[in-house]
């Protein structure tokens, strides 16, 4: 049986991935951005062990969650499921002055990751719109490009899996990987039409399957290995995130 923290599980494929590792036996800590959504998920995923609040938006919230998980012990898993889609028609600012899409999508994993004691396998959940990021990482924070929603996200999106990328090459003891669930029908994407079931059976099998299996420093989409963009792959680009992250966050990455 592992114990899995999954961030963003007070719905969506994070709720699901939940659920369906509660089924094999799992331990599973959900997240929820604060005590209101926390009471629903751990309503709607009976045999949750917990749920831990925080909204990750807040750099002092993130850091407060980091310290909670880790008062619980290790996980053997920890997905990187929480985010905000592509929809903010303006540039919303946190309390950190940070763009909302790039805090949550981007700042907050990496703090996470930095924070909390290392998990045997990390799994941090991409999109194929991560072939449309930015692969320059400049301005990461939009303090001078014209807003562009969809952008945005996007670029969030390949930072997620330079982030898993590069902690693959930076802790070899840890499994970590990334994985698209495609264009599937959650509250980001109520129309979409992909196959939903797939997608969060990645998250599960990623984070609990047999060891023989998974590997580290993959992408994956709906239970198979997948190319990612060439940018990603580029260490030196994994590299500047990570120095991007440490220098807006204030928090280096072991």
């Amino acid at each position: 049986m592992a114990r899995i923290f999954i961030t963003g599980s007070s719905d969506g494929l994070g709720r699901m991935a939940a659920q369906l590792l509660i089924e094999r036996g799992h331990a599973v800590v959900l997240h929820a951005r604060d005590e209101a959504r926390g009471r629903t998920a751990m309503a709607a995923v009976p045999g949750a062990e917990r749920v831990l609040c925080g909204d990750l938006a807040s750099l002092a919230q993130t850091r407060a969650l980091a310290v909670a998980a880790n008062a619980l012990g290790p996980f053997d898993a920890v997905i990187h499921n929480a985010a905000v889609g592509y929809r903010e028609r303006q540039r919303i600012l946190t309390e950190d002055g940070l763009a909302h899409v790039f805090a949550v999508n981007t700042l907050a994993p990496y703090v996470l990751t930095a924070l909390m004691q290392r998990p045997k396998r990390l799994v941090y959940v991409s999109s194929e719109l991560h072939r449309r990021g930015d692969p320059s990482l400049r301005d990461l924070n939009w303090t001078g490009r014209s807003w562009r929603g969809s952008q945005a996200y996007s670029d969030t999106k390949l930072h997620d899996a330079l982030l898993a990328f590069a902690v693959a090459r930076r802790w070899p003891m840890v499994k970590s990987n990334a994985m698209e669930p495609g264009w599937v029908p959650t509250k980001m994407s109520p129309r979409a039409t992909g196959d939903l079931d797939a997608a969060h059976r990645t998250q599960v099998w990623l984070a609990a399957g047999d060891d023989a299996e998974i590997g580290t420093g993959g992408y994956f989409y709906h239970l198979r290995p997948r190319a990612p963009s060439g940018a990603s792959i580029d260490p030196a680009r994994q590299d500047r995130l990570i120095a991007e992250c440490t220098a807006l966050s204030g928090i280096p990455l072991p």
